[in-house]
């Protein structure tokens, strides 16, 4: 395609983000963003069209979450954005890298309260409250400066979704065909101070029972961390957006959810516990809202937010530093110890959670997992809100960091498997990549099918089909409540799944999970396995 007669805002947006490096952009055009994408055919930017703007945000988060760089939408305003505020939430609640940029109503329109097409009251002030920050650009000094913020958020701090919207007239503005574009020079990551280190070295050096709390903070820091679990010989419990920092097969590794009473005994039991990464969620540590787990040792807590290290429990020693800057720091402080007992504490919790917490169905939504794991090595998991990743939740070792991702906690949004799955294989396509969601989740996204489809992206869906919303209906049976709206209809996914183009099996016995998963993953597009819940309990829980 030939160059546009002339450089507009819209040209150089896209060069500017071509600049900062990003590869694949999510978005569904529109009237208010056509000038927006005028410069996309001129970079190497790769664009991919979901079904609905939530798609969008949710593949941008899946992208984000396995790559480690921002994913990027770009939405129509008003409804373009409304829709993806639920992704928006998610990738906020996770401290998920994601960059939205939109339209807005032009200079005058906006916000008048006239009715033009899209308006919103306060489209801004709306994005405020999911995102780090959202501007609003009136020039391309604004813009040049709005994308420095954005970018320096996700590299150098706390990294959470930046909303940018750029009213439709100002998007024609004239550029300088001659104006070079680049990207802002980058501060670095906050360094942990010398003084701090030696007080958590001190602490750390004197443990009899150390322990190392990691959270998703933390997962790019695997190599120091693992280091220095190994140094302190102190078993290492991971939040779910921690896992893989320690495999499975680690004797420190305790990849279970803390608000387990074997989990909080181990905690309680430390004299010194290093919290790294983790905000303390009650999501991870109060998942049944009962309280938060005591400590009875002394705390420190490494953040790389000041205000996050702050909430929650109270620490004895705060370090407002990078995860992984820390690690190697406190790793050369610290006195090691031959043995502090740590794999055998480690063993026992990790075997009070299978005794005390693990019924039939999470025993065989573990096993699911696991033998995912194993028959598609170096694969992506990407969990939704359904009883298996609530199992993953309680116990699930993954192999490597970035390898198992859900939105059961955190914000804990329904249908964002299959979405997220396609931007992680966006992200990483030569790595097999797993869709784990329950039929109920599913119909959330089910259209996305067609997106993967048409961009030939071989995700593996694995459907867990109890016929309805099975963990609500068992939690308000519990609470002796008639379950009402939670028996829902549940169409034909084989049908439904060819009639998009998609490939799609029916797992008849457990044991063909193996080969079901091996096939698919040979394919050029996604494939769904249904999987009745009973059977699969039954033989395998």
């Amino acid at each position: 395609m030939t160059a546009p007669s002339k450089r507009t805002l819209g040209v150089y947006l896209a060069e500017l983000l071509e600049a900062y490096s990003v590869d694949t952009i999510f978005g569904i055009p529109g009237v208010h963003t056509v000038e927006l994408y005028r410069g996309l055919p001129l970079t190497s930017i790769r664009h991919v069209t979901p079904r609905h703007e939530q798609g969008a945000g949710f593949m941008a988060d899946g992208y984000a979450r396995v790559s480690g760089k921002p994913g990027v939408c770009l939405l129509i305003t008003g409804p373009g954005l409304t829709n993806a505020a639920t992704a928006m939430a998610q990738a906020y609640a996770d401290s998920v890298p994601m960059l939205v940029i939109s339209a807005v109503n032009a200079v005058g329109r906006m916000g008048s309260g006239n009715g033009w097409l899209h308006e919103l009251k306060d489209q801004r002030k709306l994005a405020e409250g999911l995102t780090a920050f959202s501007h609003t650009v009136y020039n391309k000094d604004d813009l040049d400066q709005a994308m420095a913020r954005a970018f320096a958020i996700f590299s150098s701090a706390r990294p959470r979704p930046v909303h940018i919207e750029i009213p439709t007239d100002i998007i024609r503005l004239p550029v300088d065909r001659d104006l070079a574009v680049r990207a802002a020079a980058m501060p670095l990551r906050p360094a942990p101070r010398a003084e701090a280190i030696r007080e958590a070295a001190h602490h750390l050096s004197q443990a009899a029972r150390p322990l190392i709390l990691a959270g998703g903070g933390a997962m790019d820091a695997s190599s120091p961390l693992r280091a220095l679990a190994e140094a302190l010989d102190a078993p290492m419990v991971m939040t779910v957006n921690a896992r893989g920092i320690l495999n499975g097969e680690h004797p420190l590794a305790v990849p279970c959810n803390a608000s387990l009473n074997a989990i909080r005994a181990l905690m309680q039991d430390a004299d010194v516990i290093l919290a790294i990464g983790t905000e303390f969620g009650p999501t991870d540590y109060d998942w049944n809202e009962t309280c938060m787990p005591r400590l009875s040792g002394t705390l420190i807590r490494v953040d790389i937010d000041p205000e996050q290290a702050m909430r929650g429990h109270r620490a004895d020693c705060v370090i407002v530093a990078d995860a992984s800057a820390t690690a190697e720091a406190l790793l050369k402080s610290i006195d090691p110890a031959q043995s502090r007992n740590g794999a055998a504490r480690a063993q026992t919790a990790r075997s009070r959670v299978m005794q005390e917490d693990v019924n039939p169905i999470y025993r065989a939504s573990i096993t699911l997992l696991n033998e995912t794991r194993q028959t598609l090595p170096n694969a992506v998991i990407v969990g939704d809100s359904a009883q298996p990743v609530y199992a993953a939740s309680v116990t699930y070792a993954a192999d490597t960091p970035r390898s198992f991702f859900a939105s059961a906690t955190g914000f804990g949004t329904l249908g964002y498997a299959l979405p997220a799955a396609i931007g992680a294989q966006l992200a990483a396509p030569s790595r097999p990549i797993v869709a784990l969601m329950g039929d109920g989740g599913l119909q959330f996204t089910l259209n996305e099918i067609a997106s993967a489809v048409e961009a030939e992206i071989p995700i593996i869906l694995l459907v867990w089909n109890n016929r309805g919303y099975g963990e609500i209906k068992n939690f308000m049976i519990a609470r002796q409540i008639e379950p009402i709206g939670v028996d829902i209809g549940t169409p034909d996914f084989i049908g439904l799944a060819k009639a998009f183009g998609a490939s799609a099996e029916t797992l008849d016995k457990a044991n063909d999970l193996p080969r079901l998963l091996r096939e698919a993953a040979k394919r050029k597009g996604p494939t769904l396995i249904d999987i009745d819940e009973t059977m699969y309990v039954k033989e395998r829980g």
